[in-house]
This record gives structure tokens, C-alpha cells and sequence, in this order.
């Protein structure tokens, strides 16, 4: 196994845990974007999604790394920026958000997603920089791998960052 090349942090706020994410895509903002809101792309790299992905809109989703629930979008500024709540008002509430940014080499996305719990950061972590590497597989025209053999190569590195988060 090589090391893992971490795209992520971890964090807490007030208490709760924050995984950042990001990377640089070789492709322009709409695609990117394309790839994050158009439910038939977003099947192919993440998550299969039903219901209304527009602002205000609610959806039910099943993630590639088998999480199932239902999310509602809270804000949508194409092409820079969305965010959903996901589960809301359940116990275990969560937001993602994705902002998007035009760089010499393409686009850059980040991805956070707040109030996790703080044992659940590191395989969120792990999860997330999993998705973002599918989604650079997905967007060069190749086939997403084996998502959840990346994420148990990703775990002991995001089990390194777990101690090192403190309070903001």
C-alpha cells in the first residue's frame, strides 16, 4: 500500500465535527457543476438521488458508501456554490456544502460537510476524499473503483488526524 495523499482535514465547531475536502478538476466549472446537480451524472460517481434538486427542493439519496436519507436544498448559486441539510431536523443532522472556484488548472472544489459526530470524522473523512477521487476518475471518462476498498486504505491516515482536532 502507498501513503495516502490526503485531501482533507478534520475539525469540530461548537462541538461537533467538520470534514473539509478539496481538489482541483482539469475541466471547466459547468462540468463540474454538471456533475454535482444533474442527477444521472451524480449517480455515476456519488449518490443516486430522487426528488427535486432546486432550491427548496427535498430529495432522498443513497450514497455509493451506503448511507440512505433524505436531504433538502438550502442554497444553490450555480455554478459556485450549493448546500444541503441532510436528515433535517433528526438527530443526525448534517449540512454538505460544495463551492466551486476557477483556477489556471480548472476547478477547484471543496467540500465540507458540519455536525458530524466527532467519532464518525475520520471514516467521513476518508469517505469523502474516496468521493472526490471518483469524482476525478468519473470527470477524465474513466469507471469509479472499488469505493469502499479506497476507504479502508484511507482510514488509518484519517484515524492519524482524529487526535489532533481540537475546539475552533
Amino acid at each position: 500500500m502507498t501513503e495516502a495523499r490526503l485531501a482533507g482535514t478534520l475539525s469540530l465547531v461548537d462541538g461537533r465535527g467538520v470534514v473539509h475536502v478539496e481538489d482541483v478538476y482539469a475541466t471547466e466549472i459547468d462540468d463540474v457543476w454538471s456533475a454535482l446537480t444533474d442527477p444521472k451524472r451524480l449517480a455515476r460517481w456519488l449518490v443516486e438521488v430522487a426528488g427535486e434538486l432546486r432550491l427548496g427542493g427535498v430529495f432522498d439519496a443513497r450514497f455509493t458508501s451506503g448511507w440512505e436519507g433524505s436531504g433538502r436544498i438550502d442554497v444553490c448559486e450555480p455554478p459556485f456554490r450549493l448546500l444541503a441539510t441532510m436528515n433535517a431536523g433528526l438527530d443526525d443532522e448534517t449540512v454538505i456544502e460544495a463551492v466551486l472556484s476557477v483556477e489556471v488548472a480548472g476547478t477547484r472544489l471543496v467540500i465540507e460537510e458540519r455536525g458530524l459526530p466527532t467519532e464518525d470524522l475520520p471514516g467521513h473523512g476518508a469517505g469523502w476524499q474516496a468521493h472526490l477521487e471518483d469524482l476525478a476518475t468519473y470527470l477524465s471518462g474513466g469507471e469509479p473503483g472499488a469505493w469502499h476498498a479506497r476507504w479502508l486504505e484511507l482510514m488509518p491516515a484519517y484515524e492519524e488526524l482524529a487526535p489532533s482536532v481540537s475546539p475552533s
